[in-house]
């Protein structure tokens, strides 16, 4: 393909979202639509969590692969965001937290004894995926974040409203990410756009977005699988 202008080529990740976000999956229609039960809602924040985990490994290594100083600096607050700069603080001690509202010990959510492979192996593909591409092309895969805050507002609704049995505490994490998310896509957005300046790169981050939703989705693909085990009772 040519080169894009940076309006076209906004306007084709953002397509990307469009087609193929998560928000479209049946898992999620489901839980928006309240109609998970609580064994189901608990296999997908345990699930969840090990993606949690893996984001600022993620990001760590698109610092790692990336020789600008201006980059990392935009990009380094990622990890202190999500693992905190100390106790009880950042991303996923808050995903904890909600794991603790919904019943869960933290040690059974730590050692991952619920994590399905299906998810384990879309996570570490992910990650594996920053630590192999040239890091414009890693940054691009986080632009699902453009399309986030949306859906965790719907998501923050519907756990208020229809999964009372979870303690509201737990939802830090779903209202700190809607402002983060914007803040972060923004920096990405502005950096995909500024280094993806080939025609090759532009069309290497556009696949990238589209790997980035296939993960998503695949890791909700595996807990349908999961949900259907526990209907059959197996």
């Amino acid at each position: 393909m040519n080169l894009l202008s940076n309006e076209e080529f906004t306007a084709r990740l953002r397509a990307v979202g469009t087609d193929r976000y998560h928000h479209l999956h049946p898992v999620h229609k489901k839980m928006n639509a309240g109609e998970l039960n609580p064994e189901q809602i608990r296999v997908w924040v345990a699930n969840r969590f090990y993606y949690q985990r893996g984001i600022p490994i993620k990001d760590a290594a698109i610092v790692s692969n990336c020789p600008i100083r201006e980059v990392r600096r935009v990009w380094l607050h990622r990890i202190s965001d999500h693992d905190g700069t100390g106790e009880g603080k950042g991303g996923i001690e808050a995903w904890l937290k909600l794991s603790e509202a919904c019943g869960f010990s933290r040690e059974e959510i730590l050692d991952e004894r619920h994590v399905l492979p299906g998810v384990r192996f879309a996570v570490d593909a992910y990650v594996n995926f920053a630590r192999s591409q040239p890091w414009p092309v890693a940054i691009s895969s986080s632009l699902t974040e453009l399309f986030a805050p949306d859906l965790m507002a719907e998501r923050l609704a519907a756990f208020e409203k229809y999964y009372t049995w979870v303690q509201p505490w737990g939802f830090d994490y779903f209202r700190s990410r809607l402002t983060q998310a914007r803040v972060d896509s923004g920096e990405g957005l502005a950096l995909t756009l500024k280094y993806c300046n080939t025609p090759e790169l532009q069309s290497a981050a556009l696949a990238a977005l589209r790997f980035k939703c296939d993960v998503l989705w695949s890791m909700l693909d595996a807990m349908t699988l999961e949900y259907q085990r526990m209907e059959k009772g197996a």
